[in-house]
């Protein structure tokens, strides 16, 4: 046993080993001694049978220390699982050799030790950094004992044609190498620097404490040597294969991310994707090469551990939602593309663009559009993109993104949807986090790629001029890529049948309440979606859509519904004008009009300068859908006084499932009656969205006094707040590599968890209150945040409101942050009567404020330009409460 004082580690843990070794490297009848933290013989004095053991190995230059909350987890009674962390020869407290022990040394080492240790199956491995290598190693060579691999941060194969990353070019160049690894600690403390948040000080010295003094620190050098660079190195032939080997494992696989590592990047974790596809994927945003300090990987670890248990089948049947029936067979989703391309005569519109001028500035038929895209579905497969593929467009909404996104889905090919709405920062990461194989954008979206580093082949748009086009690294264009699918001397050949339930699409979250996430769709989701919007608001055939929405521009030609993009910028709702607006209604005779609120905010603030001819033009609009956001009934009646002929819809959903309920302005009002006279039991208290669209089932799991949704049977009972849950066809298949996320999504069976607090009514309308993480626990009462906001917001003076809690979680003071009329010139407490007034509104609707803010303009999110960042506005309200400056929330 070695003498501990570590933080997070118990004594008992410690463990000396003697090991004889079967190394090349070693003399006959060589014995080492090693070091571990092992809570097995803390498990058998307790009486404890273990599940099975997790056999954990450290990557350089750490040392058994890292995987201490796994051994504290796996102590637990109520599921004990042995856990084995190993010092490796020559790091942490084992012993040093005087040997350079190279790759397929330290996998022997390693199975040296399980022997000496008598390691029995079930054995999950455990590596990070080069650890993970040496593990997998193991895992190959002992696969009667092997029940999964677990991995954080590491790399088994370095692509053909890119360098090793920087930062180990550096540690291996002969002028840094010694003296940054052996005769300095620098390579210690810039590996612990790159914790986010930072190692704690006392932390950060355990991990200091096996290596202090140059000849504790040679086998940090020398593991660093070990890094086979190319097909010369002597460890190469090791690591290959093991590399390969990988493809035959077939054990299930979890991995640990953090995508901030600038070693291990999300290139290495997609390779290791590719060798082991059953692997459940989590990346946790913003976690970096130290995952296991940085971000709870126990707690996850144990959870797939504990479903790995768990007998087939499901949970109680009253869990589960009304069982979903498909009548009718599967039809692709560019079904009605062929369909409406096929009469010969049929040469009537079905996409166009506007242009700045009012008037359409191009558009395909029916005909035109079917031949563009075999001919580029053609020129791209002769690219090589093909089943599995992973296309990132980046190409504005209009005739060019829809051509190209029909092509890859008839190829098989999964295309990721990441607007610029996101922002740089928000959509580098999703870019990053998706790893596409292929980037199609417009010159300015290359752009973006050559400076913030995106993966993947990268294909213009329109043809570029040669040195363009080396600068952007662009391979080919989109035009280019159509003349040869044109040009191929033979029809285009026709794509392999869609498999229904192959993946399809990856569209990512608005960001308004943390990390976009990315949402994995398969073929018959996305019909499924095609079907709910066509059967719930009558889009079909015939119809004549205008898509302010990149989501709806693309599902128009699906509906067979000729759409058309009006002139705006869609990444930002707020541009569309009522006369870019009456432009295309006008252009295409549109029945059916898609505008987020922020769009029709605009439209209305806009509506002025309208001449007859435009007022004519949406006078004949006979449907208008906005999502996205909640729509305020003051801003839709002013929308009818514009569109008097038409039905104002506000469907509620969200990326994962669109859509999940309808209402119509009618509805809203008499909901809002009934919530004024109290005949309908639940009704107020937050923003009425109808009832379930078609095929949907809805519920809630009632929130606790806690305001966690922690129960497990959904309820629809009315005025019973909960977390709001969803069942239909239509809802997505899984969050994209976020296997934490999609889980807990997920429970119970059958449903999705929509993040979203809300409650029924006596009439089944579903009324949503907020976000389950703006929920307000104060001392004596769960708060949701819509009601209070409504009710602030109807006073003259505020322009909107936003509720939040501050302080402690159990013993929250609530705090009004409002945005007023006219706007504050800075931000800071409210005016004692406009405070007053606030806290007044607020009590009616039965929340007590304690606090009055006011601010310039409250942060929207940059999608929807609607969404009240409420995260963000506690944060700055607890700033000011506790006496910091106010400044710009």
């Amino acid at each position: 046993m070695v003498a501990t004082s570590w933080p997070g580690v118990d004594p008992e843990w410690s463990r000396i080993v003697h090991a004889s070794s079967t190394s090349a490297v070693d003399a006959p009848g060589t014995t080492h001694r090693w070091h571990s933290l092992d809570n097995g013989p803390q498990l058998q004095r307790r009486g404890l049978t273990p599940a099975g053991t997790l056999l954990c190995v450290h990557g350089n230059p750490t040392w058994s220390y890292l995987w201490r909350t796994l051994l504290a987890a796996g102590s637990d009674a109520d599921h004990p699982w042995r856990v084995v962390a190993v010092d490796q020869l020559d790091m942490g407290f084992s012993e040093r050799t005087g040997t350079f022990r190279r790759l397929q040394d330290r996998v022997n080492d390693l199975g040296d030790l399980s022997e000496a240790l008598g390691l029995d199956g079930p054995v999950i491995t455990v590596g990070h950094d080069w650890g993970g290598v040496i593990s997998l190693g193991w895992a190959l060579a002992h696969q009667d004992k092997l029940a999964g691999v677990v991995l954080t941060n590491t790399a088994v194969h370095q692509p053909s044609g890119s360098g090793i990353p920087a930062a180990l070019q550096l540690a291996l160049h002969p002028a840094v190498h010694r003296w940054g690894t052996i005769t300095s600690d620098a390579f210690l403390r810039v590996t612990h620097s790159l914790a986010h948040p930072p190692l704690q000080p006392e932390v950060r010295k355990a991990y200091m404490a096996p290596y202090r003094g140059m000849q504790r620190r040679v086998g940090v050098g020398n593991f660093v040597a070990d890094i086979p660079v190319d097909e010369t190195h002597p460890s190469f032939a090791a690591l290959q294969d093991i590399a390969e080997g990988l493809r035959e494992l077939k054990v299930p696989a979890l991995m640990l991310w953090g995508p901030k590592d600038p070693v291990f990047s999300d290139r290495y974790l997609k390779d290791l994707m590719e060798r082991l596809p059953q692997a459940d994927v989590h990346r946790f945003e913003g976690a970096g090469h130290l995952v296991a300090e940085d971000r709870d990987i126990a707690t996850p670890l144990f959870q797939w551990l504990a479903g790995r248990q768990e007998p087939a089948g499901v949970r109680e049947a009253d869990t589960l939602p009304p069982r979903q029936t498909r009548e009718e067979p599967f039809r692709p989703f560019w079904d009605s593309v062929e369909a409406l391309a096929s009469g010969t005569d049929n040469v009537e519109t079905a996409v166009a663009e506007m242009g700045s001028d009012g008037k359409i500035s191009r558009s395909l038929s029916w005909q035109q559009l079917h031949r563009s895209i075999l001919e580029l579905q053609e020129g791209l497969r002769q690219a090589g993109v093909g089943r599995g593929t992973r296309v990132s467009l980046m190409v504005p909404p209009g005739v060019d993104l829809t051509v190209t996104l029909y092509a890859c889905l008839r190829l098989g090919a999964v295309v990721v949807v990441a607007d610029a709405g996101l922002g740089a920062k928000g959509l580098s990461r999703a870019v990053k986090g998706a790893t596409p194989d292929v980037i199609i954008g417009i010159e300015k979206a290359l752009a973006a790629a050559s400076l913030l580093g995106w993966p993947g082949r990268r294909f213009s748009v329109r043809d570029l001029p040669a040195g363009r086009r080396r600068m952007l690294r662009a391979e080919t264009s989109l035009d280019a890529l159509a003349r040869q699918g044109a040009a191929s001397g033979h029809q285009p050949q026709p794509p392999d049948p869609a498999e229904p339930d192959a993946p399809a699409a990856v569209l990512f979250t608005s960001g308004s309440t943390g990390p976009a996430k990315g949402v994995l769709y398969t073929h018959r989701q996305l019909t499924a979606m095609r079907d709910t919007v066509g059967g719930t608001f009558g889009i079909q055939a015939g119809s004549r859509l205008v898509a302010g929405f990149a989501p709806f521009a693309l599902l128009g030609p699906a509906l067979g519904a000729v759409s058309v993009t009006p002139d705006m910028d869609v990444t930002a709702p707020g541009t569309l004008t009522a006369g870019a607006l009456a432009d295309a209604v006008a252009a295409i005779g549109a029945t059916v009009v898609f505008a987020a609120p922020a769009a029709l905010r605009n439209v209305v603030a806009t509506g002025d300068a309208l001449t007859g001819p435009g007022r004519e033009a949406l006078g004949k609009v006979g449907l208008l859908l906005s999502a996205g956001a909640p729509v305020p009934e003051p801003l839709l009646v002013r929308v009818q006084e514009l569109l008097p002929h038409a039905s104002l819809r506000t469907p509620y959903g969200m990326t994962e499932a669109l859509p999940v309920t309808d209402i119509s302005l009618e509805q809203i009002q008499a909901a809002a009656a009934d919530a004024a006279t109290g005949n309908c039991p639940g009704a107020g208290n937050g923003v009425c969205v109808g009832t379930a669209v078609q095929g949907a089932s809805l519920a809630v799991i009632p929130l606790d006094s806690d305001g966690k949704a922690s129960g497990s049977s959904p309820v629809t009972d009315a005025a019973v707040t909960g977390e709001i849950l969803v069942a239909a066809p239509h809802v997505k298949q899984a969050y994209d590599r976020l296997w934490v996320t999609q889980k807990d999504s997920v429970d119970p069976p059958g449903w999705h968890r929509t993040g979203d607090v809300g409650h029924f009514d006596a009439e089944g309308r579903l009324w949503v209150e907020g976000r389950l993480v703006h929920v307000i626990t104060a001392p004596d009462a769960v708060v949701t945040p819509v009601g209070a906001e409504q009710a602030i917001e109807q006073l003259e003076s505020v322009r909107l409101a936003a509720v939040v809690g501050v302080g402690p979680g159990g013993t929250q003071a609530v705090a009004a942050v409002v945005e007023t009329v006219p706007a504050a010139r800075k931000a800071g407490p409210a005016a004692p009567q406009l405070a007053a007034g606030i806290r007044r509104a607020a009590l009616g609707a039965g929340v007590q404020v304690s606090a009055v803010l006011e601010v310039p303009a409250q942060p929207t999110d940059i999608r929807h330009n609607a969404k009240i960042d409420r995260t963000r506005l506690a944060r700055w309200a607890n700033r000011v409460l506790a006496g910091g400056r106010p400044g710009k929330p």
